[in-house]
């Protein structure tokens, strides 16, 4: 009977790890100027345990430099739908910040921090 539980429970981790899957393209919120980007974000390189994220596409942005860059690393999974402790670049003040990102459906709630203060974003699934 536990041979049974156990094959059962092992079968059903590839479906319960879906619940909080982030990897894949998002959109960034639009900002003040218009513009607004495609990150995709995957394991990290360095450690796969971990999520990291880069640009893979600008739109309306005023800077031409920003495809490829790293703006999302070392996301730690902090439960099924959530993500701790990493950092994340803002473009627009070219600063790093703590971040966390909360996964809420197709929206992921993505939030920098300097000490108390926060600003976050929602991003939308693109694929």
């Amino acid at each position: 009977m536990f041979k049974h539980i156990l094959a059962f429970a092992l079968a059903a981790l590839p479906v319960m790890g879906n619940a909080g899957d982030v990897t894949g393209t998002w959109r960034t919120a639009t900002g003040e100027t218009g513009a607004y980007l495609h990150v995709n974000l995957a394991p990290c390189a360095s450690d796969a345990a971990l999520t990291c994220g880069t640009i893979v596409q600008a739109f309306n942005a005023t800077r031409d430099d920003l495809v490829g860059k790293l703006i999302i690393w070392d996301m730690q999974p902090d439960g099924e739908n959530s993500w701790r402790r990493g950092r994340i670049w803002a473009p627009d003040d070219d600063k790093t910040y703590r971040s966390s990102m909360e996964l809420r459906g197709d929206v992921l709630r993505v939030q920098g921090c300097v000490a108390i203060f926060c600003r976050g974003q929602d991003w939308t699934r693109v694929n």
